[in-house]
């Protein structure tokens, strides 16, 4: 049964004590599919992310021609154990008569990183999502690409576009990442099978952890076959640390397994609760940096968020949606260019457009456990990464929080079993 179209969270208030697992790290999992392709032999996946994001990466390397088994998890729903066998860097070749149509979605990582793993292929490739995902910034790739050698048709720079595969070519680029990190990872995914230099424009590893992620597992791949175990997502985490901080004392909620690679840069979260005065998204934290937003009304003193440009270019654009939503429940906010100052508030429920986009309603989702009268439209796009986050909220602990969550429209309890998207 689908979610409903809109839900209400009715505050945690009885004691609570957890340890939740929460399912693989999308932005490893991704990085791994395509690197098990390109590697030679058979690569097992255990703990992948199985989300909407995942799948379109897996259906796509299926329709081009790969063989990739799919198992589940008996430990995690949202996890599958995935079986990739990979071609040693090579690319089924398409029909020239009718290229290969493939279906990104709203995935930046597939669609970025497939757009420079087709040049490998022979032949014609095309690549096209949702209105939004052509929405999404793809110049810098495109241009990257093109300096390399290949050849991308895209009237406006951005999806949807034809890729003209033309193998390996050892040659040099230069790709700037000031829009997005996923252009230069996409391009460092596939440099040790297309013979690519790349130069990295203003690279800084502290700046850039999700380079840094994607440097370290190319470095650490098993490439000639065998297995790889994909971590916690340190971003799908960063909700249950939240509601950790943001409810009384009385209430410890921990995450099992939690990362300790230093891959992940959200992975530091933990460190950053109480908030301080600053935090970047630069170089603080990544995606998590929402989940601390979200946070910033409860804190003693006021809370400024720096370099949130990035945000704006994402599934929506996020940091208007977080100042609109949170404005609508009663938070100060002030937004000043690329950054929010979030003054102390009491916050009060409101309905909250999630605008398609998953961490909007895993974040309010989160307040939903302190603030009577959160109710949020559209839960069920969370299944983008997390498609059991209000099972895990429902379920009894101490695998779940034991939130009791309505149906909006009927009042309905919901099981944590209906509350899978």
């Amino acid at each position: 049964m689908p979610l409903p179209p809109l839900i209400e969270i009715q505050p945690l208030l009885q004691p609570v004590h957890a340890a939740v697992r929460v399912p693989g790290s999308k932005s490893i999992t991704n990085r791994a599919l395509v690197l098990a392709a390109l590697s030679t032999g058979v690569t097992t996946l255990t703990g992948a992310l199985w989300s909407e994001d995942t799948q379109i990466m897996v259906h796509c390397l299926q329709t081009l021609g790969f063989n990739v088994r799919v198992e589940l998890d008996p430990h995690e729903f949202s996890n599958r154990t995935i079986q990739i066998h990979g071609l040693g860097g090579q690319i089924p070749p398409s029909n020239p008569e009718k290229p290969f149509d493939l279906f990104v979605g709203n995935a930046g990582t597939a669609a970025r990183f497939l757009t420079a793993m087709l040049c490998l292929g022979e032949g014609q490739y095309r690549l096209h999502g949702v209105p939004r995902m052509h929405e999404r910034p793809q110049a810098p790739l495109f241009e990257a690409l093109r300096e390399l050698g290949y050849r991308i048709d895209s009237p406006n720079n951005q999806l949807p576009a034809t890729i003209h595969g033309h193998g390996p070519r050892t040659n040099s680029c230069k790709v700037s990442t000031v829009e997005s990190s996923q252009f230069a990872s996409a391009l460092l995914l596939c440099a040790p099978f297309g013979g690519w230099n790349i130069e990295i424009l203003g690279f800084n590893p502290e700046e850039s952890p999700y380079i840094t992620m994607t440097s370290s597992l190319v470095a650490s791949f098993p490439t000639k076959g065998g297995c790889f175990q994909i971590e916690p997502d340190a971003s799908s985490g960063s909700y249950f640390w939240g509601a950790s901080h943001l409810l009384s004392s009385s209430k410890t909620i921990t995450v099992q397994h939690w990362p300790v690679s230093r891959w992940q840069i959200d992975a530091d979260l933990p460190n950053y609760l109480p908030l301080p005065p600053s935090l970047s998204r630069a170089d603080q934290l990544g995606d998590a940096i929402m989940t601390a937003i979200a946070l910033g009304p409860f804190a003693h003193h006021p809370t400024t968020f720096t370099n949130l440009g990035r945000l704006r270019v994402q599934e929506c654009e996020r940091v208007q949606a977080l100042r609109t939503e949170l404005t609508k429940c009663g938070a100060d906010i002030r937004e000043i260019g690329d950054t929010l100052e979030i003054f102390p508030s009491s916050l009060h429920g409101a309905t909250i457009e999630t605008y398609h986009d998953h961490r909007m309603a895993m974040c309010f989702g989160m307040l939903g456990l302190k603030v009577p009268g959160i109710k949020i439209q559209n839960p069920s796009c969370v299944k983008k990464t997390f498609p059991d986050y209000f099972a895990k909220l429902a379920a009894s602990p101490p695998q779940g929080l034991g939130a009791t969550i309505h149906n909006a429209a009927t009042g309905q309890v919901l099981a944590s079993h209906d509350l899978i998207a």
